[in-house]
């Protein structure tokens, strides 16, 4: 039997799962506070900012989140997300690879053609808060979360004609200036579950701190190990849906 991989994120959906079943009593979400688990998947996009704006643009993220709500208005979650984007700026990347030109030749004489794109993903957990409002129901309002997690990214390079050996397999980990570290997290928003559930949704601005540093052993364009502490920041709007667990009365099922 294949081993189950235990990872924080999974740690905390079967947690989750397990608060579920307190949130079968049968309730209104239309005139009380309601015990939810609530599963959100999301977009966004983020700009950076400290070290990590010095090699990437603004970026997109897409992910998901699980969270368990008492009905005093407190929670907790734990989220994943995959960071993905186009812009980087990493002046000498393929030193020694490059002609006088700056251009790479392929093993088939011709010019390479390489792609550069940054990639990377964010693994959270923490506390939340909801401040609800009177209308439409007392399951709305203003929500503040705020946890700690993992930060990794680095650079993905795409040798789209796989024509230049020095690009392939181990050797890319010499290119790829992969770092991760530890990251804080904060989110302040608008939380929205319908009283007929038909419109769920959470907007809002998000800000993460990553203290990271670099998992090579050593870059070849320097020949050098980068041994500098980075503060890697991130700041966007995230956005998304709600797919909100509870047993409301009478229906005896599930309700989305």
């Amino acid at each position: 039997m294949p081993a189950v991989r235990f990872t924080p994120v999974f740690a905390a959906l079967l947690v989750l799962a397990g608060f579920s079943k307190f949130a079968c009593a049968q309730v209104s979400v239309k005139d009380s506070a309601v015990a939810m688990v609530m599963i959100r998947p999301h977009l966004g996009i983020q700009v950076p900012g400290g070290d990590l704006a010095k090699r990437f643009g603004t970026n997109q993220s897409i992910g998901l989140s699980a969270a368990y709500k008492w009905k005093n208005g407190w929670s907790i979650y734990a989220d994943a997300s995959f960071i993905f984007g186009s812009k980087v700026d990493e002046p000498g990347l393929f030193t020694g690879l490059t002609t006088s030109e700056g251009t790479i030749i392929g093993s088939d004489g011709l010019y390479g053609d390489i792609r550069v794109f940054e990639r990377g993903y964010a693994v959270t957990m923490g506390l939340g808060k909801l401040f609800p409002v009177k209308k439409p129901n007392p399951n709305c309002g203003f929500l503040v979360e705020a946890g700690a997690g993992f930060l990794q990214h680095k650079i993905k390079i795409d040798d789209k004609k796989n024509a230049v050996p020095s690009l392939r397999g181990d050797y890319l980990k010499g290119y790829d200036r992969l770092c991760n570290g530890i990251a804080f997290r904060q989110f302040v928003g608008y939380s929205h579950v319908g009283n007929r559930r038909l419109v769920n949704f959470f907007v809002g601005v998000e800000a993460m701190q990553a203290f990271t540093a670099s998992r090579r052993d050593i870059n070849f364009s320097t020949m050098q190990a980068d041994d500098d502490l980075r503060i890697d920041l991130l700041f966007g709007l995230r956005a998304g849906w709600i797919i909100a667990l509870f047993r409301e009365a009478p229906d005896p099922f599930y309700t989305y």
